[in-house]
């Protein structure tokens, strides 16, 4: 009996280590999210308009989630002065990001995206697992 239950307890306790192992792993190998902040100044509003659909489309035909920030207001709190305006969109990873900025589609907007807006700065950034 006794040899039994110190059997029981060593299989539950490698099991324990085994799940803890793969949720590990698995925890490792997943993608952070990541934020695409573009620091803008709108040019032309009837452009823009026209810009923004297309723009929109590629965005989420890509997996990610435009924010909808490109007319909101902007609020400086501390440091430089706030852009004008700025678009902000999700993505699932960092990657994901990047390769979108850097596609074809989206480089073939440029010449609608520079009729509308100028691009001050634009990056990516991750966001930590909570």
């Amino acid at each position: 009996m006794k040899t039994q239950a110190m059997a029981l307890l060593a299989g539950v306790l490698i099991g324990s280590v085994g799940v803890a192992t793969i949720e590990g792993l698995h925890a490792q190998g997943a993608k952070l999210k990541a934020y695409a902040v573009s620091e803008i100044e709108i040019l032309d509003r009837a452009a823009l308009a026209a810009y923004l659909p297309k723009a929109r489309q590629l965005i989420e035909a890509a997996h990610g989630r435009g924010l909808r920030t490109a007319a909101g207001r902007v609020m400086q709190i501390e440091g430089d002065p706030a852009p004008k305006s700025a678009a902000m969109d999700e993505w699932d990873s960092l990657d994901d990001a990047v390769t979108f900025y850097k596609s074809k589609a989206w480089m073939d907007l440029k010449s609608e995206r520079d009729k509308a807006t100028k691009v001050v700065r634009r990056y990516v950034v991750e966001v930590e697992k909570q």
